[in-house]
């Protein structure tokens, strides 16, 4: 079953639901802002994506300003523990399917872990 972590507000995540919805497949939406992750689960996707944690920060966030967490220096578990208590600050869309995943930005990543 292929996942997608989802903020119906933005526009990247819309598209990557009609793409999905567009080739007749099957997924679990996930609403993190509505219910965010655990530690233990954003560590599983990360690890899927092949990244590390610091590069699924949504750095141009508002949020993030306001936090000034460019004036911090974090270890990977801080930037996980930091998306935990911030889920506004996680990419998006991140579409998972079994041990991979792509974020959708560009679109194009989706396209090509679906056709992989």
């Amino acid at each position: 079953m292929i996942e997608v972590f989802h903020n119906p507000r933005c526009t990247k995540s819309r598209e990557a639901v009609e793409l999905l919805k567009s080739r007749g497949i099957e997924f679990e939406e996930i609403r993190y802002l509505d219910d965010p992750p655990s530690a233990k689960v954003l560590r599983q996707v990360i690890k899927k994506l092949g990244i590390k944690p610091e590069q699924l920060v949504r750095k141009k966030e508002k949020l993030y300003k306001e936090l000034d967490l460019d004036a911090e220096s974090f270890t990977d578990r801080d930037w996980i523990d930091v998306m935990v208590a911030n889920p506004k600050l996680i990419e998006r869309p991140i579409v998972i399917q079994g041990d991979k995943a792509a974020i959708g930005r560009p679109i194009d990543n989706i396209v090509d872990l679906l056709d992989s």
